[in-house]
């Protein structure tokens, strides 16, 4: 036999997703409720809750009766973000990855055949699936077997105890590891718990001590399965499920927040959790896109992006929080989603005689509080527009370009221009319609060499119509004194104004 499976089954799964963001609730008597309000019943409960005498199917008026129990609301949307990461853990061990999970129970069985030289001994590979599961704030039982339904029932039997772990039953043993499991394990229908039950059979190891031809003759064809189930025997389909990498946190507040650092805080929990998930696939956190819940049924969505894609807790927090200072939500906030896209870690590897290069962590806080102070687009790199009109531009944030081509050769030499920030107006005297003198700061100017014009406009349907003509003048003083002062400018004329401007000097 070649078959091995591994499952890993998480009890009290809806109370287990809830508390996964919530760790300072960890040893609190605590039961979710479902259902409308008012008729909401106990759905799943700690260990804590029962041994105050809660159970499974309580109302929310007999909660009340437990002053010291918490009473949780479930959450579908936090259970999908729980079972997401399992699955993603689950499926780092092995591609093919079946999902079992039902209402109050996820499990997830994978087929582990073949993966020794990869992970190890079944027991190293179990020990390290368990590690994972509790990096992601969830205890889980593990169990090992040659069986599909035998490593599932082994794994629903030691989580029925006080205390997950990892169980690995030798090749040819499922029988004696499944004899002392109840029945409960193999979701019985209610007339065969029936039947065993006046039979007197509870547990695994009694139904399948029983004769398989007096089983039939009693049960039908359902008593040869249930029999084989019993002793590790049935036969699997195996049906893998495919998955797509969403890294994304949900999690729903018990009461408005209105406070940042009070937001920040729960932020810094969802945070360590994708931080944990992205490692696992050896990725980096690209850029996070929060998506907060007002009261009102509004929403406020903000995007962060860094230079470079990091891991860093304390810089994602540090980014979010000046980008809500600068953009704060409008209402309290009834809950958070955090969805972040993967990225490539990033490496750089300095020589011994390099200067020190900043940290690109510092420079994206830096940016950011920039921004907070001059305004969001106010700051970054320059980026022209595909037009002809003078001054169109647009900033967008900074990218960290791999390799960088000059244009120019070295050596080559390059006549610089000089940008006059605002454009200075002059006066003009034309002759044969192009400039023949002008007035700059209160100096006369005789042109010599005049190249142009470069008509340029656009805009028609907008107000904004622009029309303007371009020169390049070199100019000599139009002074006695000093026959020597040459000006090389840039000189406009705006058609639509009859104004002319200087541009730029050129050195």
């Amino acid at each position: 036999m070649t078959e091995r499976y591994a499952c890993v089954d998480v009890k009290e799964f809806p109370l287990q997703a809830l508390l996964r963001l919530r760790q300072e609730l960890q040893n609190k008597p605590i039961a979710v409720l479902n259902g409308e309000p008012p008729f909401e019943q106990v759905c799943s409960l700690n260990d804590a809750a029962r041994a105050l005498g809660i159970a499974l199917g309580m109302t929310r008026l007999e909660m009340e009766m437990f002053p010291t129990a918490l009473a949780l609301l479930r959450s579908r949307a936090e259970e999908a973000a729980a079972r997401a990461a399992l699955l993603e853990c689950a499926e780092g061990f092995s591609p093919r990855v079946e999902d079992q999970s039902s209402d109050c129970c996820f499990t997830c069985v994978i087929d582990i055949a073949g993966t020794e030289t990869l992970f190890g001994s079944p027991d190293t590979l179990g020990e390290s699936l368990l590690k994972k599961t509790q990096a992601l704030c969830v205890k889980a039982s593990i169990a090992i077997s040659s069986n599909f339904i035998a490593s599932k029932c082994l794994a629903r039997g030691y989580s029925s105890g006080k205390c997950a772990g990892i169980r690995v039953v030798p090749r040819g043993m499922e029988s004696a590891a499944l004899a002392p499991l109840p029945l409960t394990v193999l979701d019985l229908s209610p007339e065969h718990e029936e039947t065993f039950s006046m039979w007197g059979i509870t547990t695994l190891g009694a139904l399948a001590n029983l004769q398989e031809t007096e089983l039939i003759t009693r049960l039908g064809q359902p008593g040869k399965t249930m029999r084989q189930l019993a002793r590790g025997e049935s036969p699997h389909l195996f049906r893998a499920i495919e998955t797509v990498l969403v890294l994304e946190e949900r999690m729903e507040l018990d009461s408005p927040v209105e406070l940042l650092d009070s937001l920040l805080f729960i932020m810094g929990v969802m945070l360590d959790q994708l931080i944990v998930r992205a490692q696992s696939r050896i990725l980096a956190l690209a850029s996070i896109t929060l998506d907060l819940d007002l009261e009102g049924g509004t929403t406020h969505t903000r995007t962060v992006r860094p230079a470079l894609p990091n891991n860093d807790r304390k810089l994602w927090l540090k980014l979010i929080h000046l980008d809500l200072q600068a953009h704060p939500p409008l209402a309290a906030i009834l809950g958070l989603t955090l969805n972040a896209q993967p990225g490539s870690t990033s490496k750089v590897q300095l020589g011994l005689f390099s200067p020190q290069v900043p940290e690109p962590m510092r420079l994206d806080v830096t940016l950011a509080r920039i921004r907070s102070i001059v305004g969001e687009g106010c700051a970054g790199q320059v980026v022209l527009k595909d037009t002809h009109r003078p001054e169109a531009f647009r900033v967008e944030p900074f990218a960290v370009i791999s390799s960088t081509t000059l244009d120019a050769k070295p050596g080559t030499q390059r006549v610089a221009m000089r940008q006059l920030r605002p454009s200075e107006t002059v006066n003009v005297t034309l002759r044969n319609r192009q400039p023949a003198s002008f007035v700059f700061r209160e100096r006369r100017y005789k042109v010599e060499r005049a190249y142009g014009p470069w008509s340029s406009g656009g805009d028609w349907w907008r107000p904004t119509l622009w029309s303007n003509e371009q020169w390049d003048l070199v100019a000599r003083a139009d002074d006695a004194a000093d026959h020597a002062t040459w000006l090389c400018c840039c000189l406009t004329r705006d058609l639509a104004h009859e104004l002319w401007q200087v541009e730029a000097l050129y050195d």
